[in-house]
């Protein structure tokens, strides 16, 4: 559904009333297109360490133009701030500083990025404190960026690097339009797995992925933009959504299985089906999902045991299947849909957000599992996105549920796409059990 009021104040009269009112001003998000620059101006990495030179010559091989001291006045695409060796909090000072000389100077839809390692692998009180406070830096800094421009961070676990291929690729996809309603989170990179694809325009090329729920909404986005990015494509729905279903495949040149994911065989008819066209299954989506909302005073056996049944026990069995398989890829990939609900909460959703907490701790439990195949799994957590639900809600709470973010206004099934696009590629190779929210940094349990 069209945002309208985002459209009016981007206009030439509607951006001066509302500045005279006082009214919010979200901005256009910088969105993806193929071809695009990856920034939009200038990238600045600061940083006396080691890891940011290397860094800084690692962007240069990008066809970046990259700054190691912003000249003043000059416009940004980004800011990257490399952290990597801090040891007591005062060491925040001068690079904190540094970048905020030039946060005027960010062009609209700018990337401010920290590189920094996670506080609960430090072994002083101070080097805890110094990491921990990136993270506070980080999250405060983004609500306070305009223009469509976005903070985020990268966390360097078990000794990774500033130019480790997960690092690399978490910086290129925060960088990136794809990354547009990415706001005040951290990716952490664990390992050394992953690389950045040869053909940046087709991360996905030759991979086998399913995308379950995928006759409409954010599951056909999902659909489309891992086609676009290479993938070959098995599509999963119920068999109520068979035309549907049938629709969006021909689009994607995919295949269509018309499936109760619910069912005890799900998993293994998903295999069997990939196996006899594909020889092999690379990617899983885990997209499918209900909301059945009531307050829990009212709430019966039905509507709970559907959403807990539709949204977490059919990842469960399917997963399961997939891990007795001999049929996986050699580098598995597995992305769930999770939702802002479970982390944060909301009224009327206890079961839905049960649901969604589950798939969060099921992706950080089934991690090692993955891993030992040289998988991974992870999840999104989107926040308030423009879609044939949200539209029914009514008109005075979707406005304010729009505006209750740093970027004031809702996300798109693109951007729930390009990031689920992103960790099923190789560059996130060395990203496993994060949850990676897609919520424009709601203001609420952001």
């Amino acid at each position: 559904m069209a945002d309208t009021y985002t459209q009016l104040v981007n206009s030439g009269p509607g951006r001066n009333l509302a500045k005279k009112l006082g009214l919010p001003q979200p901005a256009v998000l910088r969105r993806y297109q193929p071809g695009q620059p990856l920034a939009t101006g200038p990238v600045v990495v600061i940083g006396d360490t080691a890891g940011a030179d290397k860094l800084a010559a690692e962007l240069l091989s990008w066809d970046l133009d990259v700054r190691r001291h912003a000249v003043p006045a000059e416009k940004l695409g980004a800011i990257i701030l490399v952290l990597d060796e801090l040891e007591h909090p005062a060491d925040l000072e001068k690079p904190v500083l540094a970048a905020a000389g030039s946060l005027r100077d960010l062009r609209p839809g700018a990337r401010v990025i920290t590189v920094s390692r996670p506080a609960g692998e430090a072994t002083s009180p101070q080097t805890a404190a110094a990491r921990q406070g990136v993270d506070g830096f980080l999250r405060s800094l983004a609500k306070e960026l305009r223009a469509g421009a976005t903070g985020n961070g990268v966390l360097l676990a078990n000794g990774r690097t500033s130019t480790s291929p997960s690092t690399l690729g978490a910086i290129r996809f925060f960088l990136s339009a794809r990354s547009a309603f990415v706001d005040g989170q951290f990716l952490t990179v664990s390992t050394e797995h992953g690389a950045l694809p040869a053909d940046a325009e087709r991360p996905l090329d030759g991979r086998v992925a399913v995308v379950t729920g995928a006759a409409r909404g954010i599951g056909a986005q999902i659909a489309r933009t891992m086609h676009r990015d290479g993938a070959t494509l098995i599509l999963v729905d119920i068999p109520a959504a068979g035309d549907q279903l049938a629709a969006v495949a021909n689009e994607v040149r995919g295949t269509a299985l018309q499936l109760d994911i619910t069912g005890d065989d799900a998993g293994h008819r998903i295999l069997e089906h990939a196996v006899q066209r594909h020889g092999r299954l690379d990617i899983v989506v885990h997209n499918a999902g209900v909301t059945r909302d009531k307050l829990l005073a009212n709430m019966d056996h039905a509507r709970w045991n559907s959403v807990i049944n539709i949204n977490i026990a059919a990842q469960l069995r399917i997963n399961e299947a997939l891990l007795e398989s001999g049929h996986l890829g050699p580098s598995p990939r597995i992305v769930s849909v999770a939702s802002t609900s479970g982390i944060a909460g909301n009224r009327g959703q206890t079961n839905y957000a049960a649901s969604k907490g589950g798939v969060m701790g099921m992706v950080r439990a089934t991690a090692p599992l993955f891993a030992s195949r040289g998988g991974t799994i992870n999840a999104v957590a989107p926040g308030f996105i423009e879609t044939e639900m949200t539209a029914r809600i009514p008109f005075a709470v979707r406005e304010v549920a729009r505006r209750l973010n740093s970027l004031q206004q809702g996300g798109l099934p693109s951007d729930v796409a390009e990031t689920i696009a992103f960790l099923a590629s190789d560059a996130a190779g060395g990203i496993n059990g994060e949850v990676l929210r897609v919520c424009g940094q709601n203001l609420v349990g952001a």
